[in-house]
């Protein structure tokens, strides 16, 4: 809305919205108007908190502070059907939360009318079809009657997403939230969702719309505001200064962070002392980009920063052999490298920390030592038994090395906090020491002292000839480990610096000229 145009009552509002999980806050009094008729575009880094503020509007999270109204009258937002009673429809990023398997493309789009359904006839499958048909048809989806009678599951990851969208525009929604819409769909079918995006601001519709592809939110929002550790750190209207927004979101103030390490490059004749360990030549990260080349040096720590999207974890899984590069080659220590699964990259001793130490690294109700020996079994078994002692002190180890607080190493890894579980998945594979380290996004969700004791681990490794890999969102959270900068955005090397030329606002500059 243009500062000149009278006020309107806000579609959505918040008003000192807070939110806390085990004592950690993750949202701290956000107040936020949203227009109806309006776009409103929601950045913020990975951890920022963003998808807490959905799931409270969505009314997932229920055990919130602060007040949410609707059309201005406090709404209770219980459950996500009284979201959506009151107008409120979301679609979310994890497609699959939002598809019935076993029903049919039909039964999908008209899900929410089925589930309210009890007996009327809605549930006549001729009634279904033709609902079904109009539904669709609100996205010109052009989909046969011979598809919409098809099992969900044999839709591909696109029409799925637009399933999920058309179901949602059904209900004529007050605020529709959009959580990464475009990640599953071509450039044809996001074009066709930008132009719907338009049309339901031309209806009336409010719009909160995320997304870390900021050259859709230039186009498409009238408005951004920036989400940093819990806490709206910028708002503005269109045309957007896109440096202070990328300020807002990726810099820390410079007391949070701790004293930068001394540059490679800052070291005179040293500058150039580490041999080349890991190289790679014509590696494309994503498709449909340009090929890059990069080389990882011995006792150096190089730091990606990058946003969602970046290629950042490509390059790390398919380094560490979980997505095989599809072009290009990779050398290690001179020899060819070729890892087709990460058994091959932990024999060659490239070991990576993922981005979600829940879903690719922790295993619930396994002990601290369980968790840490778990993909060097080999190496501490007799005969085909695990030599439980020889875990047990594995685990001590990494107690000790990493300040992990504990009970002691039979701890599950539920008992730990974020930040200790955090200190687990990277004391696992620091246990037997690699020649390569990839760190991906390894201080999420971790509190200053977890990191800054995550960030000495990786520069003391590097300090014995290792080379470290440290992929991250946050500026700050490189500058601080790394020696050497690299900024990457949509799969292509952008700067690639040391020392002066790698300080914070030459960083954050190249990332915003990248938009």
């Amino acid at each position: 809305m243009s500062p000149t145009e009278a006020p309107v009552e806000p579609a959505v509002s918040l008003r000192d919205v807070s939110m806390a999980f085990g004592g950690k806050t993750v949202l701290e009094s956000v107040s936020l108007d949203i227009a109806p008729g309006s776009v409103v575009a929601l950045l913020g880094a990975n951890g920022a908190g963003k998808s807490t503020l959905i799931k409270i509007l969505s009314g997932v999270h229920t055990d919130h502070g602060g007040e949410v109204t609707v059309n201005g009258s406090p709404a209770a937002l219980q459950s996500p059907l009284a979201a959506r009673q009151l107008g409120i429809q979301t679609v979310h990023q994890r497609i699959g939360e939002g598809i019935v398997p076993g029903l049919t493309v039909a039964e999908n789009l008209v899900f929410e009318e089925l589930a309210q359904a009890r007996g009327n006839p809605f549930l006549n499958g001729r009634r279904v079809l033709a609902r079904a048909r109009e539904i669709q048809s609100a996205l010109d989806l052009g989909w046969s009657d011979a598809l919409l009678k098809r099992d969900v599951t044999e839709l591909g990851i696109s029409d799925r997403q637009l399933l999920i969208l058309a179901r949602a525009l059904a209900t004529r929604p007050r605020l529709l939230i959009l959580d990464e819409p475009t990640s599953a769909l071509s450039a044809a079918e996001a074009e066709r969702l930008f132009a719907l995006v338009e049309k339901m601001r031309d209806d009336g519709i409010a719009v909160l719309y995320v997304s870390h592809r900021l050259g859709e939110i230039d186009a498409l929002a009238d408005r951004l505001v920036v989400l940093r550790d819990g806490r709206l750190t910028e708002d503005q209207i269109k045309p957007f200064d896109w440096d202070s927004a990328l300020r807002a979101m990726l810099a820390q103030a410079q007391e949070a962070t701790t004293a930068r390490p001394q540059r490679a490059g800052e070291q005179g004749a040293q500058g150039s002392q580490g041999e080349i360990l890991l190289s790679l030549r014509g590696v494309r990260l994503l498709e449909g980009r340009t090929p890059q080349d990069l080389d990882l040096r011995a006792g150096e720590v190089t730091g990606v920063v990058g946003l969602l999207g970046a290629g950042k974890t490509e390059l790390a899984r398919g380094l560490f052999g979980a997505e095989p590069f599809t072009t290009g080659a990779v050398e290690l220590g001179g020899k060819a490298y070729e890892p087709r699964r990460p058994a091959d990259a932990i024999r060659a001793g490239v070991h990576l920390v993922p981005e979600d130490r829940h879903a690719d690294a922790l295993v619930p109700g396994w002990s601290l030592a369980q968790n840490i020996s778990l993909p060097f079994l080999k190496s501490l078994s007799t005969a085909g038994l695990v030599n439980r002692s020889k875990e047990d002190a594995l685990g001590r180890e990494t107690i000790e090395a990493l300040g992990v607080v504990a009970r002691d190493e039979h701890s599950t890894v539920e008992e730990l906090s974020g930040g200790n579980q955090q200190k687990v998945v990277v004391g696992r594979w620091l246990a037997e020491r690699p020649r390569v380290l990839i760190l991906d996004e390894p201080f999420r969700g971790v509190d200053i002292g977890a990191r800054r004791d995550i960030g000495r681990r990786a520069r003391a490794l590097a300090a014995e000839g290792a080379a470290v890999l440290v992929l991250s969102a946050d500026v700050d959270e490189v500058l601080e480990v790394a020696d050497r900068v690299v900024v990457l955005a949509a799969g292509e090397i952008h700067l690639d610096a040391y020392g002066e030329d790698a300080e914070r606002d030459r960083v954050i500059q190249t990332i915003s000229a990248s938009v």
